[in-house]
């Protein structure tokens, strides 16, 4: 399998770090150093080069370093599909992120294009207790990394909802400023539901089983959303939800109030009655199918990034999970407190120690031995 990989990254005046360069053979990267030193920080750097603002949301001005007060810039060389590309991206302060590919100015949905990529951090393990706007997030993530042009549909539904729901909370009752929104609505909104449901059916066939469970799933619509809303049957459920929208004073119909709800096969419960660790597991689970399905639709699996993969995770699960991504052929970039957690990928990875004084990150590759 042709395989698309990073062969170095270099960092400036990104969070902790004020340099840091990494050469890569495109094997796992075993990240490792104590709480605090930085490792994270690498990871959110390579998250940056995909569209959206990366694994922590974080708005750009948040990214650069302190107390240089200056701009920060993430860049990597980009090897596949017979081709190699330079990718760059950065925000001057009180300017907005900014990227460029092969040194020419470039929308961030085309790095989508060039590079997929899938995460797993600490904050999702709560992805099924939590509220269901992080299952919508986790979800479009997953569209996203098949369709890159997923965020600038979910933006542009976002962005006419709010205005809509502006005009339901000033008392509006004039039906055309309405209708011109709903339009924009419908056609993104019934977008966004296609792409999720595309993504949905691609995900659940490649879990794999194993030594991680598997997941019966399914996308809620939400009350009073058609259950196939096409956008003629979006627009007119809009339409006539005004009475109500506007005694609530927000938007009550769209794909803005679906859920996302996941079975424990095995046991046949609810995802958000499982154990810490169960729920774990699923999460992991589920990683692996949208790169095993990534890897089957493009022939190249994406890169991963998991944060402290190994909270919750047994010596038994860890091994699997490297077992898998080896197997895979991805290039997972993986941190972790200490070096023993990655004592089973031995030398089929690449390890860096990630250390921090006086409060700069320092990276320095190491010998697995």
């Amino acid at each position: 399998m042709a395989r698309t990989i990073l062969t170095t990254l270099d960092l400036s005046l990104f969070r902790s770090h004020r340099q840091a360069r990494l050469q890569l053979s495109g094997a796992p990267v075993a990240l490792f150093g104590p709480n605090g030193a930085g490792k994270t920080n690498i990871l959110e750097a390579i998250s940056m080069l995909s569209p959206g603002r990366g694994l922590r949301r974080a708005a750009a001005e948040d990214l650069a370093r302190s107390p240089e007060a200056q701009g920060w810039r993430v860049a990597a060389t980009l090897q596949g599909q017979g081709r190699v590309h330079s990718l760059e991206t950065r925000a001057e302060l009180g300017a907005r992120r900014s990227v460029e590919i092969d040194g020419k100015a470039a929308p961030q949905a085309a790095l989508g294009r060039l590079l997929r990529m899938v995460w797993l951090v600490p904050v999702m393990d709560r992805l099924w207790v939590e509220g269901a706007a992080e299952r919508r997030r986790f979800l479009d993530r997953v569209a996203l990394s098949f369709e890159p042009a997923h965020g600038d549909v979910v933006l542009a539904y976002d962005k006419a909802m709010r205005e809509r729901n502006r005009l339901l909370k000033d008392g509006v009752t004039d039906g055309a400023w309405y209708t011109a929104l709903e339009v924009q609505m419908a056609q993104n909104g019934a977008e966004v539901i296609q792409n999720r449901r595309a993504a949905l059916s691609r995900l659940v066939p490649a879990q794999a089983g194993g030594a991680f469970p598997k997941a019966e799933m399914a996308i809620l619509p939400g009350d009073e959303t058609p259950e196939d809303a096409d956008e003629e049957a979006l627009r007119t459920a809009l339409g006539e939800a005004r009475r109500r929208d506007l005694a609530a004073g927000r938007t009550l119909v769209g794909p803005h109030r679906a859920d996302l709800l996941a079975i424990y096969s095995a046991k046949g419960i609810e995802a958000r009655l499982c154990s810490t660790g169960e729920q774990k597991a699923l999460l992991v689970s589920l990683i692996l199918a949208n790169a095993t399905a990534l890897a089957q639709e493009l022939g190249t699996p994406p890169v991963l990034l998991l944060d402290e993969v190994g909270a919750h995770l047994d010596a038994a699960r860890r091994e699997a999970l490297f077992d898998a991504i080896c197997a895979l052929g991805a290039q997972a970039f993986m941190t972790g407190t200490g070096p023993e957690l990655f004592t089973a990928l031995s030398d089929r990875a690449e390890w860096f120690e990630i250390t921090e004084k006086g409060g700069e990150s320092q990276v320095r590759g190491v010998d697995p031995q």
